[in-house]
């Protein structure tokens, strides 16, 4: 009699192991379809009672979203405020009614996004959502992210490590280790000179090769010693640093040295320098260039 009613138990335990199983692989099914479609496709109206429940919540700070036109209204910001969107499921996994999602999200920002107009910025971020199910839809939701950095990447927020990337090229041009000044430059960077500076016949210099021909091997011919001295940086918004400096140089061909003020305006993108301006007395360079 007991070994009948433990292979009973042992029978009935299976079943339901494998019943939550079932369960649990038909929701994570249904989860990842929902979304692709929703974010992929831009298909708003699958956020409605049929895949979410309706109080479905999202745990965000200050409060909480609570409710499918609530929801809906949060995600159409995505929607509306990108284009090329790229969602994609990394991995995906989950025990009884609880789902762990990891995603990526590329996308340009080209519309309105949460009252941010468009930056025309490019950004490429993961995150990770808890999700609970409830008989089958969607109940609850918490995403985590690093939102810093996607700000950086819409360009709202500087990158901390910009001012670090700029101190290590100026430092690098002093040794003359161009190879390693030219590597934070985006391979699509535009570089102009100041009007005026005859150096400035090649605006906008497009790419690093454009920028060491036109730029940096033409100062090195031309010049007896081309140093920058007096260097400060200052770290500003929209992802961009100004630097403060000084010329000290001596022209081969007419003999003559100056020393003017200048200023150096870096744009920043994912790391990289994609925009570079120079400001500086160009009547100084002019005297110092004309016999």
């Amino acid at each position: 009699m007991k070994k009948t009613l433990t292979l009973c138990m042992l029978s009935i335990g299976l079943c339901l192991m494998s019943c939550g199983d079932s369960k649990n692989k038909k929701d994570i099914k249904m989860y990842s379809e929902t979304w692709d479609q929703i974010v992929n496709d831009g298909n708003l109206d699958l956020i409605n009672n049929t895949n979410f429940t309706e109080d479905i919540t999202m745990i965000s700070s200050p409060e909480n979203i609570v409710g499918i036109d609530n929801f809906k209204a949060f995600y159409q910001n995505f929607i509306t405020g990108f284009s090329d969107i790229q969602f994609t499921v990394v991995d995906i996994f989950g025990e009884g009614d609880n789902i762990i999602k990891h995603w990526n999200f590329k996308g340009k920002h080209t519309g309105d996004f949460f009252g941010i107009p468009a930056t025309g910025k490019s950004v490429d971020i993961e995150g990770v959502t808890l999700a609970k199910m409830k008989d089958g839809k969607i109940a609850q939701e918490q995403d985590f992210m690093d939102n810093m950095l996607f700000m950086q990447q819409l360009g709202i927020m500087s990158s901390s490590d910009n001012i670090g990337i700029v101190d290590a090229a100026y430092k690098a041009f002093g040794t003359g280790d161009i190879p390693a000044v030219l590597a934070v430059l985006d391979e699509k960077v535009e570089w102009n000179e100041a009007e005026g500076n005859a150096y400035a016949d090649g605006n906008p210099y497009i790419g690093p090769d454009a920028v060491l021909n036109g730029i940096f091997k033409r100062i090195g011919d031309d010049h007896e010693y081309f140093k920058l001295t007096d260097i400060q940086l200052h770290d500003m918004s929209n992802n961009q640093v100004l630097a403060t400096l000084r010329y000290d140089a001596k022209v081969k061909k007419t003999g003559k040295s100056y020393n003017t003020q200048a200023a150096h305006l870096w744009t920043f993108n994912n790391g990289k320098v994609v925009a570079f301006q120079q400001y500086v007395d160009t009547k100084q360079l002019a005297t110092a260039f004309n016999k």
